[in-house]
């Protein structure tokens, strides 16, 4: 059997879609008609997105915060968590944490994060990053 040919066929007749969405029978598809609703996606698909997603927040931390290149290692991982979770158009507008960053001052950018809607919805989440961003 030619692979190729039913690869382009099966995209001809589900198509693509890189949004999920509800298929003709109520089932949550994405791709080419992946059922998300009985399959689901296997461990390695996941790494995969994860991947791919933690690159996109890297990259939106070096393009976004100045002093990236200057941080250590943990308080990359904080602001770099946070983008992840977040993306940058909710980040950008935590501006007491990202002036806090630029001047260094990390006890108030600690402040900043747990005194944040963020913080309230994602919990020990926050608290742990937190004392990461004040501890460097």
């Amino acid at each position: 059997m030619n692979r190729a040919a039913l690869i382009e066929r099966l995209i001809v007749e589900e198509g693509l879609r890189l949004k999920p969405y509800v298929d003709t029978v109520g089932k949550v598809t994405i791709g080419v008609g992946r059922n998300l609703t009985d399959k689901g996606i296997n461990r390695r698909i996941a790494f995969l997105l994860l991947e791919e997603d933690v690159d996109e927040a890297l990259a939106e931390c070096v393009k976004h915060i100045p002093s990236w290149d200057k941080l250590t290692d943990n308080r990359r991982l904080v602001l770099c968590d946070m983008m992840f979770n977040m993306g940058w158009p909710v980040l950008s507008q935590f501006h007491n944490l990202l002036d806090a960053v630029q001047l260094g001052d990390w006890a108030r950018a600690s402040a900043s994060m747990l005194g944040s809607k963020w913080a309230r919805q994602v919990g020990e989440r926050a608290t742990l990053l937190a004392a990461l961003m004040v501890s460097g």
